[in-house]
């Protein structure tokens, strides 16, 4: 356990912004199911919009690499132009 005043509040900051990037991952997993789960075509166009906004806001902010969140976008919109 940490025992400096800096160590603790480190220990502190650490925890907030892990909570904060767990609930934006989880948000980013939610999004990308309902893309992969649309009814229709036009359906997963509107969620496909959202889900590459916040995966680039994600990576912008460094919760997600830039790479990972390119491939999951580039993959979204394969799936979504190969939808009938």
């Amino acid at each position: 356990m940490a025992t400096h005043a800096s160590a603790l509040k480190r220990q502190r900051q650490n925890e907030k912004r892990r909570v904060r990037n767990r609930a934006v991952r989880s948000t980013l997993r939610t999004l990308i199911k309902k893309v992969k789960k649309a009814a229709n075509k036009q359906e997963a166009l509107g969620h496909l919009q959202t889900a590459v906004s916040r995966l680039s806001k994600a990576a912008q902010k460094g919760i997600l690499h830039r790479n990972t969140a390119n491939r999951s976008i580039s993959r979204l919109t394969q799936f979504v132009n190969h939808l009938s």
